[in-house]
């Protein structure tokens, strides 16, 4: 498995024959430059949303067009876009499990976040936040989306007991790396940590100093731009 930092909270990952773009921010991202987009997005199979924040879903509907590949994410907003966008997506809910090839299931978890994205008369809500368990290659990855901490993180990681996690951990929106820090230690046995969702603006974390120091014993790695982390 390949794990590739594509800048915030935005990654590429490489398993059993799939590339799948979680969060893909191109448009605007100040952390993945226009010269990195190609390879970003080459040859990719799925897209996968954890919910409708414009960092997260701002180049969703062009790439599921221009790659020709679905979007995999929470039913109410994949079953408005399948019928009013005309794309191929994949919906489903918390608590259900998908299967996105040979080897290869994604299960949805709740996060604790917010879904919504503005219009002239307010804010208007496009599903719910999520976040996802990975199971491929013998390996489970949970995907923390934007959330908080939250109790569901003690039946979570007790039933699906993932090894590693992508965890957001820039504070202000999200987690900061200290509380990253004490949800992986509460709730979580990870063998291996990747924060993301920091560094990106002034507003966030810029270092992983305080989870790297905050879980003795836990490879933390923090993630270089379009440098594949080999698991």
């Amino acid at each position: 498995m390949k794990i590739i930092w594509m800048g915030h909270g935005s990654f590429r990952i490489e398993t059993e024959g799939l590339v799948l773009l979680l969060d893909p921010w191109l448009t605007g991202n100040p952390v993945l430059s226009e010269e990195h987009h190609a390879a970003a997005t080459a040859g990719a199979t799925h897209l996968i949303l954890t919910h409708a924040h414009f960092d997260h879903v701002a180049d969703m509907l062009p790439l599921a067009r221009d790659l020709s590949v679905p979007v995999v994410g929470q039913y109410d907003l994949m079953g408005y876009w399948a019928e009013h966008e005309g794309i191929e997506t994949v919906g489903f809910n918390k608590g259900g499990t998908v299967t996105l090839g040979d080897g290869v299931s994604l299960a949805m978890v709740p996060a604790c976040h917010s879904s919504t994205f503005g219009s002239d008369t307010g804010p208007k809500a496009a599903g719910s936040e999520v976040g996802y368990m990975l199971m491929a290659e013998g390996k489970t990855l949970y995907i923390s989306g934007d959330t908080g901490i939250m109790a569901d993180m003690d039946w979570m990681g007790d039933y699906y007991k993932p090894d590693i996690g992508i965890l957001s951990a820039g504070g202000h929106f999200t987690m900061d790396m200290k509380g990253a820090a004490y949800a992986a230690k509460r709730y979580f046995n990870f063998k291996t940590v990747i924060p993301c969702h920091y560094a990106t603006f002034p507003i966030l974390e810029q270092s992983a100093q305080d989870l790297i120091d905050g879980l003795p014993g836990v490879d933390v790695i923090e993630p270089r731009l379009m440098q594949a982390i080999d698991l």
